[in-house]
């Protein structure tokens, strides 16, 4: 048995951000992932919350910067009852201006390879192969867990905090109590290749992920260098029969059903290198849980909740988890805020992101609007007080100004775009607001909870 204070079980993005942000506070961190890095993951477009925001906070903006990830200015998409694709900025919101006015488009083994590394630099065990069977409990709270180790020998370990950062196929989820409650509206399969050669946007938008409806649901198609291209179609459930079988007959046959997507692909073929020479199926049902938390132990990223991937929200929503559970963490453990109000921070904050996103999607998939009622439904959704296209620009980037208070935060920079001026600016940002009445504030740093001066 071995003792620390923060047990990480997940090496991607949410566990590894998770990891490094409490280990850069000292503390003692184990992290465990039952894979060896690097592996193939999917959800590779990522928004400039991130990049700007969360991967500066954890010293990683610059190394990102150098890799020559494909540079992502927005999104364009053949959606709604417009015949011809659109595009949207991240440059038409003020917040998102001048140099956080992109992300990129990253092929997962590398970035998630990069994050694990930096976990490592920061101070956490980072082991590779060891299986977690499950958690620790005693006295009502969760203190530690099961784990297979790479010789296959079951081993303890415990600690004050355990953050579940295991993905959607979590074997913790469960212990925090509560239920997972999947979505009624987006219940998708996902059948997804890669290409070699595919046709490009004209500049400066070539590196913008292509989102394109059809009539049985909608591929993405994301640019990872000048060759390859991640094709994936997301089929609605009542045809789920059409990827379900022989993938390698319903894939091109799915291909040849939007058009715009087939004109992309006229000259391309099928990347033929592990790990992009297969076709891979995965169920995309969102799904909530009722809890997301409890005393030691916090779900982030896919173990708590998953939406449709349209927005390229994912690695966002498992990174911004984890910043806020490593906030909470932090302050726990320094005796300086009480526990069970730093996780209602954290709950809080999580639930706003995940539900903003989800609420806009619900009336994004009305495919029979325009490009015009999105935007408009944006501003209305966020309470923008600037132009509709800056509202649209600001929610599908991870920036977006809404509270549940009601209440504008008026010229105070929101959530999303405040992690990008600290991530720039470090404790030169300036203090924040509470998002909510009676809520917490970061320090200076980011790192950890406040209570704010009235």
């Amino acid at each position: 048995m071995t003792d620390h204070d923060v047990i990480v079980v997940g090496g991607g993005p949410g566990g590894s951000t998770a990891a490094g942000l409490t280990a850069a506070e000292g503390h003692r961190v184990l992290l465990l992932d039952q894979e060896t890095f690097p592996r193939y993951q999917i959800g590779e477009s990522l928004l400039p919350a991130t990049v700007h925001g969360i991967c500066a906070m954890l010293g990683l903006r610059e190394e990102i910067e150098r890799a020559g990830f494909v540079r992502k200015r927005g999104g364009t998409f053949r959606w709604g009852t417009n015949p011809e694709p659109w595009t949207f900025t991240f440059a038409t919101s003020e917040r998102m201006a001048g140099p956080t006015s992109y992300a990129y488009q990253v092929e997962r083994t590398r970035f998630d390879s990069m994050l694990l590394d930096n976990a490592a630099r920061l101070g956490a065990d980072v082991r590779q192969g060891h299986r977690v069977l499950g958690t620790i409990r005693e006295d009502g709270r969760v203190r530690g867990v099961r784990y297979l180790d790479d010789t296959g020998r079951e081993r303890l370990a415990t600690a004050r905090f355990v953050v579940d950062a295991s993905g959607h196929g979590s074997r913790l989820h469960q212990s925090a109590g509560g239920r997972r409650e999947y979505s009624p509206h987006f219940r998708n399969l996902a059948l997804f290749g890669y290409f070699l050669g595919g046709h490009r946007m004209p500049e400066p938008n070539s590196g913008n992920i292509l989102c394109a409806a059809f009539d049985h649901g909608w591929f993405w198609y994301i640019p990872l260098s000048a060759e390859l291209t991640s094709v994936g179609a997301v089929v609605k459930r009542e045809s789920a029969a059409k990827v379900q079988g022989n993938p390698e007959v319903a894939y091109p046959a799915l291909i040849a059903e939007c058009p715009l997507i087939k004109e992309f692909l006229r000259d391309a073929r099928r990347a033929a290198d592990p790990p992009y020479d297969r076709l891979r199926v995965r169920k995309d049902y969102s799904y909530d849980r009722t809890v997301l938390w409890c005393p030691g132990l916090v779900l982030v990223g896919d173990a708590a909740c998953f939406l449709d991937p349209v927005f390229s929200s994912g690695v966002h929503l498992a990174t911004y988890s984890a910043l806020l559970a490593a906030r909470s963490i932090n302050s726990a453990l320094s005796g300086l805020v009480d526990e069970h109000r730093c996780f209602t921070e954290f709950e809080a904050r999580y639930r706003r992101e995940f539900g903003l996103f989800r609420e806009f999607l619900l009336s994004f998939y009305e495919t029979r609007s325009d490009e015009h009622a999105y935007f408009r439904h944006a501003r209305r959704l966020t309470r923008h007080g600037g132009t509709a296209g800056a509202a649209f620009a600001e929610l599908v980037g991870g920036v977006s100004s809404v509270d549940f208070s009601g209440k504008l935060l008026g010229e105070v920079l929101a959530e999303g775009a405040q992690l990008q001026l600290r991530g720039l600016l470090g404790a030169a940002a300036g203090a924040e607001p509470p998002m909510f009445p009676g809520g917490l504030v970061p320090t200076p740093d980011g790192r950890r909870w406040q209570v704010p001066d009235v």
